[in-house]
């Protein structure tokens, strides 16, 4: 059974950081590329950013370009998203998948993580 289990979200202010985690498990973690994706309330879903599996080639959303860094660790089933510079638009509950497409909606997966940047 696939599980995501996001963390490392809360509170932050303009300007801080966040670092967030996703520990994976239910499926060949090393074998998929992963993305992270965001939505708020009356927004549309957006994928922020994605890894390759073996990590080589990231790729993200021009909204965060520059200000957010993926990685991931095969080892450790994990995958991560680092957050500095921090926006209150960057508000959202936050959502790994072993999908380079936006997706928020994980269903069982996982429940998503919630980031709340003040001004």
């Amino acid at each position: 059974q696939v599980q995501l289990v996001e963390s490392g979200g809360g509170l932050a202010q303009a300007g801080g950081s966040l670092r967030l985690s996703c520990a994976a498990s239910g499926f060949r973690f090393s074998g998929y590329a992963m993305g992270w994706s965001r939505q708020s309330p009356g927004k549309e879903c957006e994928l922020v950013a994605a890894i390759t599996s073996i990590g080589g080639i990231t790729n993200y959303a021009d909204s965060v370009k520059g200000r957010f860094t993926i990685s991931r660790d095969n080892a450790k089933n994990t995958v991560y998203l680092q957050m500095n510079s921090l926006k209150p638009e960057d508000t959202a509950v936050y959502y790994c998948m072993p999908s380079v497409q936006a997706m928020c909606d994980p269903g069982s997966w996982g429940q998503g993580t919630q980031v709340t940047v003040s001004s």
